[in-house]
């Protein structure tokens, strides 16, 4: 069974095509600037790289150019696109629709009533579906959602203190997100160490969360309704007052919307620093002097230290603390401000071993009562195996 995964952005598409019957990686490839007069394309097969540019006015036409360069006479690895079994999606936030789904209807109907939670996730993905269902039916779409991994979440930790009926009629609660990565890391960390550990998984990237695990299971996540909330983002706001609205919306004459665009897109570690999103341009930035930078970077690491505390509890103590994503696999300077000072909590670093980790690395110093490690994430398999289990039930 080979299972295409995709990753939409509103004008760009990435592809990874895995063959599941040994989780192979097939392909992968990339088309962005969707729409434009021409399109940079990219595949990589093997050992074989292409790029062209290439009209794509749509994301059916993106995929209809995915499949021809996979099953091009010479440098392709399928004899023919009808063996790609399914089109797996990470899809964001489904509200009242969760775990894995044919793409249907009402799936997207879902997916659309949670478009003002997710406006920079769900639109794009909705469009990109309706769109390759109506011109390549043939193909079955799998959505995976990323708030599935947290239905193992309890009550107490999954609502907020507001009237019950927001929660049940408007899916106001914290529904959590990154589940294809922190299901990767949970599922990584027992076949590496063995099960049962009470795990903290740290995604640190352009979006952030921590996740709390216990037996491959979430019990507890930064993120809530949205993908705004939690730590900072590159520019997304992170937990914020709700009656800090009004203020600026009074003070400065903006609308609702143009308030919340503001949080969602010029908010985080841009909006603090006034520098950039970018955690390597911040620590540059910060190298020079750059107060604002060294905030913002001060800031995160200080958010992430106290959702991890917090996570520690609810767990009674941790067995392995996990840095993953593109900041918790490459940010030496994060990782090191995130562990400062937590020996009293089991927690120390090998300063030495935290340098340079290369793929999956144990980073904790010897004496160290938890076992902290890096490792690279794959949620484009996780996908795959989800869509391969959807197909095996014949759902």
């Amino acid at each position: 069974m080979k299972i295409l995964v995709a990753n939409l952005g509103s004008t760009s598409f990435k592809y990874r095509l895995f063959d599941m019957t040994d989780e192979r990686q097939l392909a992968r490839g990339g088309i962005e600037r969707i729409g434009a007069n021409e399109s940079p394309c990219f595949v990589e097969i093997g050992e074989h790289r292409e790029e062209i540019m290439a009209s794509v006015p749509d994301h059916a036409v993106a995929v209809q150019r995915c499949l021809e360069q996979l099953t091009a006479t010479d440098t392709g690895c399928l004899q023919d696109a009808s063996e790609v079994a399914a089109i797996g999606f990470k899809a964001v936030h489904g509200g009242r629709v969760s775990g894995v789904q044919r793409v249907t209807e009402d799936v997207l109907a879902a997916m659309e009533e949670m478009n003002q939670v997710a406006p920079a996730h769900n639109p794009p993905y909705i469009n990109a579906m309706r769109l390759l269902g109506e011109k390549l039916p043939e193909i079955p779409l799998v959505a995976a959602f990323e708030t599935g991994f947290h239905q193992t979440v309890p009550d107490r930790l999954k609502y907020y203190a507001c009237p019950e009926e927001w929660a049940t009629k408007y899916n106001v609660q914290r529904w959590g997100f990154h589940g294809a990565s922190h299901r990767y890391i949970a599922n990584r960390v027992a076949d590496l160490l063995g099960e049962g550990l009470r795990v903290v998984s740290c995604h640190l990237g352009g979006s952030s969360s921590l996740c709390a695990i216990r037996g491959r299971e979430s019990v507890q996540t930064s993120m809530g309704m949205s993908p705004q909330s939690g730590i900072p983002h590159n520019n997304r706001v992170g937990d914020f007052d709700p009656f800090a609205i009004p203020v600026v919306m009074k003070a400065t004459g903006k609308s609702l919307d143009e308030v919340l665009d503001n949080l969602a897109n010029q908010g985080g570690l841009l909006g603090l620093s006034e520098v950039s999103g970018d955690v390597r341009d911040l620590e540059e930035a910060a190298s020079q002097g750059n107060d604002r930078a060294k905030l913002a970077l001060d800031m995160f690491t200080s958010e992430v230290r106290r959702y991890l505390g917090g996570l520690m509890v609810e767990l009674g103590g941790i067995d392995v603390l996990v840095f993953t994503g593109g900041i918790g696999e490459n940010g030496v300077g994060i990782r090191s401000a995130v562990c400062a000072n937590l020996e009293e909590f089991g927690i120390e670093l090998d300063s030495t071993a935290n340098e340079s980790p290369k793929g999956e690395s144990k980073i904790s110093a010897d004496e160290s009562r938890t076992q902290i490690w890096v490792v690279p994430t794959n949620e484009e398999i996780i996908v795959a195996r989800q869509a391969k289990g959807l197909l095996g039930r014949g759902a």
